[in-house]
């Protein structure tokens, strides 16, 4: 009894590689067809002898037409010419293989040996530091620099992997949140490629990259050092390349998802500009930052300059532009991860102070000046702490901290600078805090001592009268829960932009024993009411006394205890207890997981 084999389809013979009298095994190839460009193998279906073949290359066949017939019965061993052979390496595979090796650190021992030589750490070794151990899918790693036109196309491989860029998705602070952390996109541009300058499929692959980032929602981590763009490329489609997307897309991430840029080395141009468009800069001390580097500055007839010279990092912290001053590129990292665990969630572990050293955080002396961050430290939990632009700004302090493991925001007055009067770099830095936590749902804590807004002619040149209403602006369009707790001075205007616009704009108002709640300086205001009364003492001292004793009587007016009894405010509290009256409020609160906003000021 025969068997007869026929084909599936209509197709055409492409080869036919056994004669009749063949012995073949089950399963065995025995033609060859071809259906719209796709080779499909026709196999005996069971071993046996091939008694005739019915077709021949080239023939044109109809779906079910037989094209050989077998005599079923035990076959011989198959003779590698007459089994498909499966290779042992495929020549795909092998190139596949050989291409990414070219992308390793490895592959460049000269370019990573510079690297090394000064004290640095390569692209993809920062990115390995950051995100979980085998989580990097990485987007776009086998471009290379459009420069086909000026060089040879192997040369651009080995020489210019990803084009200067790396990046991709993986997942962050697994070992605090579980088994896999958050998922977030990373981008590292790679200095030992063309100095990290920005090229045409480089910025193809952070559009790529920036856009999937918005279709999941996720963080974005930037390391940022890089020259800028890059005038050499030649196989371009456009002329100034205005047109791309790279800085619509990037800015486009402000207020909906968190955004982290390290910059270390030279930060330039471009790649100046990108980090300028993130939440928080994490910058190293070998920093040179800047909108342009030497040779646009000398183009633009500026003069010449080292790149030294340019936006060194101790101007940076000065002016507010560098968030967090890492020690190197591995603390900078360490800093990312504690930064990005804020937007993470809770965490199920933590210890808390002993509260019962914040009743000596402020002292019995009304005018002694106290350090403000013992408040915050001993109300958050330990360890939890993580202060944003420290050396600006400084009468208000903006730190990330979590009370209880859930992550929050807390601003302060801090009496040590300017005696806490905010001024309009102080108003700016409060704004924006408030935005970044409103943001990504991060709930505020305001920790009140200010006598009010800085006043005086000098004052006023700093525009603070438009950087302050910055500060009123932004309390009334908040979100989140917003606490605030008097310590000692809240006085006027100052005081009720600490707490969002008014004392009863917080879900909490709360004051310690110290506090002192007034519309404007007591001393100020006695000056100014009793003006009358006073110039007609005509004894100095007398003077003098009565002014004291008015001073005295206005100063216990203005205890809390009195603005409480008024409904100024909704509590006296020992101050050891404020954490446990603010974790119960927020407790009280809804969640407040990333609301989001239009954008967050890039200042």
């Amino acid at each position: 009894m025969t068997v007869q084999i026929s084909v599936p389809t209509d197709c055409t013979v492409v080869d036919v590689p056994l004669d009749a009298g063949t012995a073949v095994p089950a399963n065995t190839v025995v033609v060859i067809v071809e259906m719209m460009k796709i080779e499909h193998l026709v196999r005996a279906p069971e071993a046996g002898v091939i008694v005739e073949m019915h077709v021949e290359p080239g023939q044109v066949l109809k779906a079910g037409t037989v094209v050989a017939t077998i005599a079923p019965g035990a076959a011989v061993a198959a003779s590698s010419s007459t089994v498909e052979a499966v290779a042992a390496d495929r020549a795909d595979l092998t190139e596949l293989h050989a291409r990414r090796a070219l992308l390793a650190d490895d592959a460049r021992p000269d370019a990573i040996a510079k690297v090394h030589g000064r004290g640095r750490r390569t692209a993809r070794e920062n990115l390995a530091d950051l995100v979980d151990k085998g989580s990097f899918q990485e987007y776009g790693s086998f471009m290379y620099a459009a420069q086909k036109g000026r060089r040879d196309v192997d040369d651009l491989i080995a020489t210019t992997p990803g084009d200067g860029i790396v990046g991709g998705l993986a997942t962050v602070n697994g070992d605090l949140f579980g088994e896999t952390g958050s998922q977030v996109a990373v981008m590292s541009y790679d200095y030992t490629v063309l100095a990290g300058t920005q090229g045409f499929r480089g910025h193809e692959k952070k559009d790529r990259l920036l856009s999937v980032a918005h279709q999941l929602e996720i963080p974005l981590v930037l390391f940022a050092e890089g020259g800028g763009g890059r005038p050499g490329d030649t196989d371009t489609p456009f002329l100034a390349g205005l047109q791309l997307n790279t800085f619509a897309w990037i800015a486009k991430l402000s207020g909906h998802v968190p955004s982290v840029a390290i910059v270390s080395g030279r930060c330039f141009a471009g790649n100046a500009a990108l980090a300028g468009v993130c939440d928080v800069i994490i910058a190293t001390p070998d920093v040179n930052l800047g909108m342009a580097g030497p040779a646009m500055i000398e183009g633009g007839g500026l003069g010449v300059f080292r790149p030294e010279d340019i936006g060194p990092i101790d101007v940076h912290i000065a002016n507010g532009v560098v968030d967090l001053v890492a020690n190197d590129e591995v603390h900078a990292v360490q800093l990312t991860k504690q930064y990005l665990s804020y937007f993470q969630g809770r965490l199920e572990q933590w210890e808390a102070p002993e509260q019962e050293a914040m009743r000596n955080v402020v002292p019995e002396n009304r005018k002694r000046v106290y350090e403000v961050r013992d408040a915050i430290h001993t109300l958050a939990d330990i360890d939890s702490v993580l202060e944003l632009r420290p050396s600006w700004g400084q009468s208000v302090v903006t730190t990330l901290a979590r009370i209880e493991g859930r992550p929050l925001g807390i601003m302060a007055n801090d009496p040590a600078h300017l005696g806490g009067a905010i001024d309009s770099d102080a108003a700016d830095k409060a704004a924006r805090f408030m935005q970044l936590c409103d943001a990504h749902g991060l709930p505020i804590v305001s920790l009140c001592d200010t006598p009010g807004f800085m006043v005086g002619p000098d004052a006023e040149e700093t525009a603070q009268v438009r950087h302050f209403g910055r500060m009123f602006v932004v309390g009334a369009s908040l979100s989140v829960p917003f606490v605030t707790v008097i310590l000692r001075k809240a006085v006027g205007l100052g005081a009720m932009a600490m707490t969002a616009g008014s004392m009863h704009a917080a879900l909490l108002s709360v004051a310690w024993p110290t506090g002192e709640v007034s519309g404007m300086g007591i001393e100020g205001a006695v000056k100014h009411g009793a003006r009358r009364e006073l110039d007609a003492i005509d004894d100095p001292d007398r003077r003098q006394e009565r002014y004291e004793e008015l001073v005295a009587r206005m100063y216990e007016n203005s205890k809390a205890l009195n603005a409480a009894a008024h409904g100024e405010i909704d509590d006296v509290i020992d101050p050891a207890d404020t954490r446990r009256r603010v974790a119960q409020i927020l407790a009280a609160a809804p969640d407040t997981n990333r609301r989001g906003r239009p954008m967050i000021d890039s200042w």
